[in-house]
């Protein structure tokens, strides 16, 4: 992910072939990324916290429809990422740090929508990140994660194996409800595409 080249091919060839794997040859998680990007596309007076961006994957979208004091903010732990993300997303509302998601450099309650999106199964120790997306979300706020699950082939005996020679995680269905649940998130909602899954939910508000 620090190479300068894969990150100008990110996101234009590798990625979209490795989402439509998710959906195992079909377009679920392709049609729910679209339901996404105008979601996030809303207008919208918000704080906007994308985890792991990449080359800003997401970043057109998710800043379109800000509004007033609206800001995007992309965070990756790849210069080279960053770098790509800076070039193809240029705008007032729009930028860009380099941090760990582990350790958010940023104060809590302070964004309105955290993301995490194709990310989460590539990251260490990736369990404490959800903490970290629910100290900084305001109350009210919402996080939306995209991820593996363990479902269909990815249930079958060695795929966490096979995927853990890849350096993927597979997580278990209720793994990142649970996580959620226990740090006081609600309305948690779970979408299952293939071997993947979208989890929405919201932090409560004070």
């Amino acid at each position: 992910m620090g190479n300068r080249a894969f990150s100008l091919v990110y996101e234009k060839a590798w990625r979209p072939i490795f989402t439509r794997g998710f959906s195992l040859g079909g377009s679920s998680t392709a049609d729910y990324d679209r339901a996404l990007r105008a979601y996030l596309a809303r207008p919208g007076d918000r704080r906007v916290l994308d985890i792991a961006c990449g080359p800003g994957n997401y970043s057109r979208d998710a800043a379109s429809g800000l509004t007033d004091e609206g800001r995007y903010v992309g965070l990756d732990f790849s210069a080279a990422m960053l770098a790509q993300a800076s070039r193809d997303n240029r705008g007032e509302r729009i930028a860009f740090v380099r941090g760990d998601a582990h350790r958010l450099p940023f104060a809590d309650d302070t964004f309105d929508t955290v993301l995490c999106l194709a990310a989460l199964y590539l990251i260490p120790d990736p369990l404490p990140v959800l903490d970290e997306m629910m100290r900084v979300c305001a109350p009210g706020g919402e996080i939306i994660v995209f991820t593996s699950a363990r479902a269909s082939v990815a249930a079958l005996p060695g795929a966490d194996l096979a995927a853990g020679l890849i350096g993927l995680r597979i997580f278990g269905r209720d793994e990142l409800l649970s996580r959620l649940s226990a740090l006081g998130a609600d309305h948690r909602e779970q979408t299952i595409t293939g071997v993947g899954q979208y989890v929405h939910a919201r932090k409560p508000k004070e």
